[in-house]
Parts: structure tokens; sequence; C-alpha cells
């Protein structure tokens, strides 16, 4: 049986391929270190397909993508100074790759069907996660956490976090109908559940901080572009003032403590204190990508002990800018923040512009949420994660031409289109 093309790589035919590579990366990504070499071999399998089928619209142009390589770039750069050279050659050349496949994925991946992978395969990583998961004891806290079939709450939180936030843009930005409706009442319940399972105070309050966004921009999306621009400007404005409010009044331990957490942060402070001073050793270049947390170096084990990490990997500072800056300095640093604040402003800047544009909408909302938790984890810095794999879509999108393709509206009777 032969396949069409236009099956694999046009975005408006597609759907089906499309949201079983979505589904399927989600998975690999979650469980990578548990299925081995296999699921990275299968995850790579799933992109570079559709190179094979047609590379011209699978690859484009990558000229136009050197500022989103940027940082990869560097990164790989970084490993020739780095005292663990081997562990960060390897690991940067991972991550090259894994950019080229997000970039496949957003060439050939309409933001609709990705919508619909994140969702079936959110459901998948979290019912795995309850047939097969446990329970952990926190040593810093003191309190036993359900952490799944992961190692860690807080990964278990953030597939929460994005069920929930796809599950709910399905209703709120795309605001479809039929069985993917229903579908994503179902993973959002399932999702909501995990959450609270997981005890993650920070995707917790991420995910609750963007659906609110979400919810709120609802009304304001019916109004004329210009009004819409000058409306949301001055609730940016009265935002950034609240919030400020919020800090001088201690609003920030009163919310915590709804959680159960101090202003430490469990710990994350004295961390953010100990990343800081090893900044300040190497702050342009940084020591090397994927250098620092290395079994073996003083400091490494100094934290690890400090913090009961038995295991010596999966570890790191709980902040992405005090990662990246440790690891490749200050320039380092620019180039992810370039990458990670291009995208806010980018979809920002289309979904105020643009009537009825869901896509756009959609890829804001999960940059300001990627931004958010990048304050206290470290979602896209390394190869085969869910977080760097969304970040560099997303980007990606931004240099893409607007390619109207129709679907229903249901709230406004006609036919609406989405990039």
């Amino acid at each position: 049986m032969r396949i069409a093309r236009s099956a694999l790589i046009d975005p408006a035919h597609n759907e089906v391929y499309g949201v079983a590579a979505v589904a399927l990366s989600f998975f690999m990504f979650a469980y990578s270190s548990r299925f081995g070499p296999i699921s990275i071999l299968v995850y790579y399998g799933l992109w570079f397909l559709l190179v094979l089928a047609d590379y011209r619209q699978a690859l484009g142009n990558y000229l136009k993508y050197l500022w989103i390589f940027g940082f990869a770039l560097f990164c790989f750069i970084s490993a020739f100074w780095s005292p663990a050279f081997g562990i960060s050659l390897r690991t940067a050349i991972q991550y090259l790759t894994h950019v080229v496949c997000a970039l496949i994925a957003m060439r050939t991946i309409s933001v609709l069907t990705l919508t619909r992978g994140a969702i079936l395969g959110t459901a998948v990583v979290l019912m795995y996660s309850i047939l097969f998961g446990t329970y952990l004891y926190d040593a810093i806290d003191g309190s036993f956490s359900f952490v799944g079939a992961f190692s860690s709450k807080n990964q278990l939180g953030f597939y929460a976090s994005l069920g929930l936030f796809f599950a709910a843009s399905y209703l709120l930005i795309w605001r479809q109908k039929g069985p993917w409706l229903i579908a994503s009442g179902g993973v959002g319940l399932l999702s909501a559940y995990c959450l609270l399972a997981s005890q993650s105070a920070t995707s917790a309050i991420t995910t609750a901080g963007v659906l609110a966004l979400c919810a709120g921009y609802m009304p304001v999306a019916h109004l004329s572009p210009n009004h819409r621009k000058l409306l949301v400007a001055g609730l940016v404005v009265i935002g950034v003032v609240a919030v400020i409010g919020a800090l001088q009044i201690g609003a920030i331990d009163a919310v915590l403590g709804i959680f159960g957490k101090d202003s430490t942060l469990t710990g994350r402070t004295y961390l953010w204190q100990q990343g800081i001073e090893a900044v300040r050793e190497r702050p342009v270049l940084g020591i090397g990508y994927q250098g620092y947390w290395v079994a073996g170096f003083a400091d490494a084990e100094r934290l690890w002990d400090a913090f009961f990490i038995t295991g010596r990997t999966g570890f790191h500072f709980h902040n992405t800018f005090i990662e990246v800056t440790v690891e490749t300095g200050l320039i380092g640093l620019a180039l992810l923040c370039m990458i990670m604040l291009t995208n806010v402003f980018g979809h920002l800047s289309a979904m105020l512009s643009r009537n009825r544009d869901p896509g756009s909408t959609l890829l804001c909302a999960l940059s300001i949420l990627l931004l958010m938790r990048a304050f206290v984890e470290v979602d896209v810095l390394f190869p085969y994660q869910i977080g760097s794999f969304l970040m560099f879509y997303a980007a990606g999108r931004l240099t893409l031409r607007r390619t109207p393709v129709p679907f229903a509206d249901p709230i406004r009777g006609r036919r609406a289109i989405i990039a």
C-alpha cells in the first residue's frame, strides 16, 4: 500500500500521523530514562522520516533559523573548554539534533494538531504513571509525594500542568466540538488529579496563572486589534504594579504557605546562592554545557550530599537563568533569553494584530508558562525534554509565512483560520 506524502508532511492533511508523532514524543520524553536508547531512536525516527518523505518541506531554509540555533550552537562550542569534554560534547550534539526535530515538527505539524497530540500524549504519560507509579519521601520537606513513574514530583507536575493547559486551551482557545472536546475534558480531570497528587507548588501556581490569563483574554479577543492592544497594554501595567505591591506586603509567603512551602522554596534559595557563586568564577563563557553536575567534581558532590541526591544525576539549580549562566555564561544566557522573550512577544504581537488566531494565542500562553517556570525549574536546557521541544517549536512558528487553513469556529458560526 502506498501512502501519499501529504498524509505525512502536509499540515492540512497529516493529522493522524501528526497526533501520533506528538503523542509518542511526549511519552518518549517522559520515560526515556526507563526505556533507554530505543526510545530516543523512536523519537528520531518519527521526525526524520518526514525528511525522507520531502526534505524541502521538512527542513526549509535553515538560514532563517540561525537565531534559533544560536544557543544550541554555543552549547556545542562550550564543550571545548568544559572540564567534562566528552559529556558536554555528546549532550550538545543531542541538543542540536533535538532542536532539528522540533523545527521539523513546526514545519509539518499545525498548532491544532500539536494540541490534539499533546492531549493524547499527556493522557498516556499520566495513565502510565498512575498504573506503575510510586510515592517517594522528600528528605528536604519531610513529606511523601506521588511521583508517578518519574523520579521527581516536579516532573510529574510538569506533565500534569501541560495536560491541563492543552485540555483547557481546546475549550478556551480552539473552541472545537466533537470527540476531541470530550477527550480534552477527561484529560483535564486526569491532569488535575495528578497535579494535586504530585503536590508540586511550582506547577500548580504557574498553571493557574496561565489559565487565568487565557480565560481573561477571551472577552478581549472580540475587540478590534487596536482596542485589543490598548487594553492589554493597560492591563500589563496594572498587573506589574499589582505584583510589586503583592511582593511588598508578603503575598508570596502567603501563597507558598497554602502549599506548605516556606520562603526558602524548599532549599531552592540556597541552591541559587551556590549557583551565583559558581557564576562568578567564569561569568562570560561559563564552565561548559553540562560541565557542572558531573560525578567526582567537588562542588557537584557537595550539593548532592546536601540535598540527599544519592543517584548523583538528575539535579540542577532549579532556576533556568542561573543554570544556563553557570554552564554557558552571560553569552549563553543572552542567547536563551532572546529565544524565550521573542517567543512571548512575537506570538503576543500576532495574537493582538490578527482576528481569531488561536495558534498564536496558544503559543503565546505556552511561552509565558515556560518563562514563568524558568524562575524555579529547568525545563528547556536539556535534550529529549518536552519543555525544550515546545520552546523551539514555538520559536520556529514565528519564521513561517502565514498559510491559512480553514476550520470551523462554532462560537462565531463561520470558518476561521489556523496557521
